[in-house]
């Protein structure tokens, strides 16, 4: 089992940023992707962006990558998501992920997801 506990998130003002971060326990080993969808009401989950373990780089999804920036901490166990210039299409629950072994994070090879954190974008 891995659990992954996250923080940030809350209500920002159109214009600003966020920060959420990610931080897995429990039996991570080897190679792992770490990183984060959203999902607004009424719509489906969408994949922002991941991060593995032993890579520095992150990859995005296209619409989001100019927005959004995936870091991981020096000892490469919490991943951060920056996300800037929100707007409030931007409002949605945002859930951190957990995919082992795998080329990348998307939704079928998730195997564990965090509780979620609401951000709230106001006008």
């Amino acid at each position: 089992q891995v659990q992954l506990v996250e923080s940030g998130g809350g209500l920002v003002q159109a214009g600003g940023s966020l920060r959420l971060s990610c931080t897995p326990s429990g039996r991570t080993f080897g190679n792992y992707h770490l990183g984060w969808f959203r999902q607004a009401p009424g719509k489906e989950r969408e994949f922002i962006g991941a991060i593995s373990r032993f890579a520095d780089n992150a990859y995005y999804s296209e619409s989001l990558k100019n927005r959004s920036t995936l870091w991981k901490d020096i000892a490469k166990i919490s991943v951060y998501l920056q996300m800037n210039n929100l707007k409030p299409e931007d409002t949605a629950v945002y859930t951190c992920a957990y995919a082992h072994a795998v080329d990348v994070l998307t939704i079928e090879t998730v195997r564990y997801w965090g509780q979620g954190t609401q951000v709230t974008v106001s006008s």
